[in-house]
């Protein structure tokens, strides 16, 4: 798959601990976006933040979080990211989730080089 010029970044921020038919949430959706044939998806996980509820989630050492921020981004089409956004309505009952335009420079699969 090529992707080039303008697309869109989807950005989903959840809880460490949120999870969707027993399993990780972050993982859930990465495992939807692969098989709905998104061009690829990348989990981050955050070391401080809050969200609506203000509570602060920290991995500082005296201070244990199990629900630590995490952020999902997934890159692809237009067309294929809004396609994905009611899987993704099913998925995230509580977090963020952003969409900005974004301009692909480079996207090739290692045998396409």
């Amino acid at each position: 798959m090529r992707l080039a010029g303008e697309a869109k970044l989807l950005r989903i921020f959840v809880g460490e601990s949120d999870r969707y038919e027993g399993r990780p949430l972050y993982e859930a959706i990465v495992l939807e976006a692969k098989r709905f044939g998104l061009a690829g998806a990348s989990v981050f996980k955050g070391f401080m933040g809050y969200g609506a509820h203000s509570r602060i989630h920290t991995a500082k050492i005296l201070q244990f979080s199990e629900d630590l921020p995490v952020m999902v981004e997934i890159v692809d089409e237009e067309e294929k990211i809004r396609a994905f956004l009611p899987t993704l309505d099913r998925l995230v009952r509580e977090g963020l989730v952003t969409l900005e335009k974004v301009e692909v420079i480079r996207y090739l699969p290692k045998e396409e080089r």
